[in-house]
């Protein structure tokens, strides 16, 4: 009879605080509705709003902050030039590129 091994310790690597917030009902489901189409669960949409507010950074200098970043690993890249053109061939061959992605993601 094969036997399960169990992890040696399951825990969490930092505390939690659970937060009771008491909304009305049309608060409430306007908050999920906002959430599932974000595809984040109401837990998630209320902490991230918190840790906005305790950031001291909105949404906006936070998406202009990464923006920032981004252009910067841009410029490592090598600059695009017109003869690096795909042909159509290789612009429909969607399994090469799915793999090529794969690759540099790893």
């Amino acid at each position: 009879m094969a036997r399960l091994e169990a992890p040696a310790s399951l825990c969490y690597c930092e505390t939690m605080k659970n937060v009771t917030v008491s909304l009305d009902d049309a608060t409430y489901r306007a908050a999920r509705v906002k959430a599932a189409q974000a595809g984040r669960s109401l837990s998630a949409l209320v902490r991230e709003a918190l840790e906005e507010l305790g950031s001291g950074e909105t949404e906006f200098e936070r998406l202009h902050r990464e923006e920032l970043e981004l252009r910067e690993k841009l410029k490592e890249l090598p600059p695009f030039r017109a003869s690096d053109r795909l042909t159509r061939e290789e612009v429909h061959d969607r399994a090469r590129e799915r793999k090529e992605w794969r690759e540099r993601r790893s």
